[in-house]
C-alpha cells in the first residue's frame, strides 16, 4: 500500500483502520470477526489504526492491544482522550489532570509505552485550548506521547493549539456526504500550517453502499437511527443522489462506496482517510478503492451530482461540540 505523511513526518499508510463501529454505535459487537479484520488490515499494508477511550468504553483499544502488539514497531496507533464517563453520562473534560490520567489510562490498555498519535477528541468550552495543549506537550516531553492532533475543531481553535505544539493530524467528518470544513476554513488551515487531516466517516457512514433504504433495516442500537440524515424526507432526498453516483461508479466498475472513497483520497495527498469496518469484505473493498485513480472528468461529474450543500439535513441533531 502506498503512504501517506500526516504533518512533517507522520508516515502511515494511504488509508487507516477506523476501528470505533467495532465496539461502540455500530450494533453489536463481534470481537472474532473484528479481530480477524484487523489482522486482514496488517496484511494488506494498513499501518494506521484509529481509536479512543471512548469507544465501547475503552473495550476498543484493549481489543486492539493483543492484535498489534506483535507488530507495535510497524504500525501507528491513534487514540483520543476528551470524552469523561461521569454518573450523569459522558461530559468533555479538557482540564490537564484529565488530560495525564486519560493518557496513563489509555496506555494500559493499550498495552504500550507511547501513543503514536494522541488527539484531543472534543474541545472543552470551560478550558483555554492552551491549558490542555500545554498538558499534552508534557506528554511529549515525557516520552508518552509521539504526535498530536485535534478533532472537530474551529479553524482559531486550531491555530491556538498550534502555537502551543505544532498539530499533526486535525480529524474531523468529510465526505460527499459531509462537506463542512471545505466551507468553514478547517481545510483552509491544515494546508497553510502543514497539518495533515484525517476524515472520519468517509463513506457516507455506510449510506453508499447502496444497502440502507430505511431505517428499519438499522440494529436498534446504531447511532444512525437518531441522524437526521437518515430520517423522513432527508432520507429520500438522499437517497436520490447516492443513485447519481451509483450511475457513475457503475460506468467505471467500480461500487459507488469505492467511488465516494476515492473521491476523498483525490482531495489532497495530506489527506488520509479512515474507513471504518468490523467485515474483512468490506475492508478489502475500501483499500481497493486506494488504485482508483480519478480524472478530471470524473471528479467533474461526481462534483455536479455533489454540489457543496446537496445533503439534506444537519451532521447531528446537536451540533453545539463541533467545530468549537
Amino acid at each position: 500500500m502506498r503512504t501517506r505523511t500526516l504533518g512533517t513526518s507522520l508516515t502511515v499508510s494511504e488509508q487507516g483502520l477506523g476501528c470505533m463501529g467495532m465496539s461502540h454505535s455500530y450494533g453489536v459487537p463481534d470481537d472474532a470477526m473484528s479481530r480477524a479484520t484487523i489482522r486482514r488490515a496488517l496484511e494488506l499494508g494498513v499501518t494506521f489504526f484509529d481509536t479512543a477511550d471512548i469507544y465501547g468504553f475503552g473495550a476498543n483499544e484493549e481489543l486492539l492491544a493483543p492484535e498489534l502488539s506483535p507488530v507495535r514497531d510497524e504500525v501507528v496507533i491513534a487514540t483520543k482522550f476528551g470524552h469523561e464517563v461521569v454518573e450523569s453520562g459522558v461530559r468533555i473534560n479538557g482540564h490537564p489532570d484529565y488530560v495525564r490520567a486519560a493518557c496513563d489510562a489509555s496506555l494500559s490498555r493499550l498495552g504500550i509505552e507511547c501513543i503514536d498519535l494522541y488527539y484531543q477528541h472534543r474541545v472543552d468550552r470551560s478550558i483555554p485550548v492552551e491549558d490542555t495543549w500545554g498538558a499534552m506537550r508534557g506528554l511529549v516531553d515525557a516520552g508518552k506521547v509521539r504526535y498530536l492532533g485535534i478533532c472537530e475543531a474551529a479553524p482559531e481553535t486550531i491555530r491556538r493549539a498550534h502555537a502551543v505544539h505544532p498539530v499533526t493530524a486535525i480529524q474531523s467528518e468529510y465526505s460527499l456526504w459531509t462537506r463542512d470544513v471545505e466551507g468553514n476554513g478547517v481545510l483552509d488551515v491544515a494546508r497553510e500550517l502543514g497539518i495533515g487531516f484525517v476524515p472520519f466517516s468517509p463513506m457516507g457512514r455506510g449510506i453508499f453502499s447502496g444497502a440502507i433504504t430505511s431505517l428499519d433495516q438499522l440494529p436498534e442500537t446504531d447511532h444512525r437511527r437518531g441522524n437526521p440524515r437518515f430520517q423522513g424526507d432527508n432520507l429520500g432526498q438522499n437517497l436520490e443522489l447516492v443513485r447519481a453516483l451509483a450511475a457513475i461508479a457503475d460506468e467505471r466498475g467500480v461500487l459507488p462506496i469505492q467511488l465516494a472513497l476515492a473521491w476523498v483520497m483525490a482531495q489532497g495527498t495530506q489527506i488520509v482517510p479512515i474507513p471504518g469496518t468490523k467485515r474483512t469484505a468490506y475492508l478489502e473493498q475500501n483499500i481497493a478503492a486506494g488504485a482508483l485513480d480519478l480524472s478530471p472528468d470524473d471528479l467533474a461529474r461526481i462534483a455536479a451530482v455533489f454540489p457543496l450543500d446537496a445533503i439534506a439535513g444537519p451532521r447531528y441533531s446537536d451540533m453545539s461540540n463541533i467545530y468549537v
